[in-house]
């Protein structure tokens, strides 16, 4: 079972609620110039419970690419598990990525030595993509985790955000993050679970869950 709304929302209400934000969205980039919107990156933030997070930043890096923007992808805590997105992304034109951890997955409750440091070794390369300035959208994904989990600290990200040129889109995926992080973003979106195939005993599928 799970929980539900039982109050009836008209449609018809809801969707002239969305076209009136929308002409209010579209009226307030015109003020904007082109170039002012086309050259500034965003903070974005793919979090919560629910699955979707790297799918949803992976979505945005193929995006990306198709448009000729250049992607950096780097993997927190994924080490050299086979997952399929990966050998996808190797073929992708503009698209880099790097990965970082080990097959086995952390324990939050008894964090090893060597796994913060490849964490901090993740940081490290997500730093230096940032500031070669030669990407237009960075994704770090599983960095929320390795935030909450202690392999890297919250303050360690912030200044990693605060350091972003301005041009350059950053995207972070994961669990838990922070409410410091939270507050510098541009766009969060919470993933919530509503049901879940691990709930009836489904193991993970591969090529749809890795």
């Amino acid at each position: 079972m799970y929980a539900y709304s039982s109050k009836y929302v008209n449609p018809f209400d809801t969707l002239s609620g969305v076209l009136l934000n929308s002409s209010r969205v579209v009226e307030e980039s015109a003020k904007a110039s082109p170039s002012e919107t086309a050259s500034k990156g965003l903070l974005e933030v793919f979090t919560g419970n629910g699955k979707g997070k790297t799918s949803a930043a992976l979505g945005i890096a193929l995006r990306a690419a198709g448009h000729d923007r250049r992607v950096f992808i780097v993997f927190f805590m994924k080490g050299e598990f086979p997952y399929g997105e990966q050998k996808v992304l190797s073929d992708l034109p503009n698209v880099e990525f790097a990965r970082y951890g080990f097959v086995s997955f952390v324990d939050p409750a008894n964090v090893r030595p060597e796994e913060k440091e490849e964490a901090q070794k993740a940081l490290a390369a997500a730093e230096q993509a940032m500031l070669s300035k030669k990407y237009d959208v960075i994704i770090l994904d599983e960095v929320n985790v390795a935030a909450a989990w202690k392999l890297i600290t919250v303050d360690e990200v912030i200044k990693l955000i605060n350091s972003r040129p301005e041009e350059i889109d950053l995207i972070l995926t994961g669990r838990y993050a922070d409410p410091g992080v939270i507050e510098l973003a541009d766009l969060v979106t919470d993933m919530v679970k509503i049901k879940h195939p691990y709930d009836k005993g489904i193991p993970s599928r591969k090529g749809i869950d890795y």
